[in-house]
């Protein structure tokens, strides 16, 4: 799937946003991916999903399962996972931090397919493969449906993304003066520093 294709994904729900946004990690962007908007269909949480992971099978190989963090990741970990034929588990907070609940343990070295929906520092998906460590996999790849950092985000492993953009990104107190004479939205993301 192209760049192209992912984003006209995007487009056909109104998921591609332009304004100011105040993003998850406090950052402000005058572009908003609503990512719910497309994983509210099926159909096209499937066709993301299933070319992500045949882009995952393509550059890994096989996988024994993946694992999201909550609350964003869950369903395209889900549906990636149901394409690569492997359990889907998601970490949660927990005192402030990911860790694996409601029953969800690793084996020791399983490989591990760490998912999440959109990457911008990075700073959920460092989070999610820490705690996914912790608990005795053996994290091979991280993969995303969208990276916002144009391919500059470090996760610790490697990043596979469906669709890399290079969206711009500012802290609130370095804001260009035509981001900041629009109206702040907060599309209702936690805040976390990255």
């Amino acid at each position: 799937m192209r760049l192209e294709e992912v984003i006209a994904e995007f487009r056909a729900v109104g998921a591609l946003r332009e304004g100011h946004f105040v993003l998850s990690s406090g950052l402000h962007s005058p572009v908003f991916l609503q990512k719910n908007l497309v994983f509210a269909h099926p159909d096209r949480c499937e066709r993301l999903c299933r070319a992500l992971a045949e882009r995952v099978r393509e550059e890994v190989g096989e996988v024994d399962v993946v694992v999201s963090p909550a609350v964003g990741g869950i369903i395209p970990g889900y549906e990636t996972a149901r394409h690569l034929g492997v359990p889907a588990l998601y970490v949660e907070r927990v005192d402030g931090s990911f860790a694996l609940r409601r029953g969800f343990t690793l084996e020791p070295g399983q490989k591990v397919l760490m998912v999440e929906d959109i990457v911008s520092t990075g700073l959920s998906s460092r989070e999610c493969i820490t705690a996914i460590r912790e608990a005795g996999g053996q994290v091979v790849a991280a993969a995303c449906v969208v990276d916002r950092s144009g391919g500059k985000v470090d996760v610790g492993v490697p990043l596979i993304a469906l669709a890399r953009l290079a969206v711009p990104a500012y802290p609130a107190d370095q804001l260009p003066p035509e981001l900041a004479a629009i109206p702040i939205e907060d599309p209702g993301s936690r805040r976390l520093k990255a």
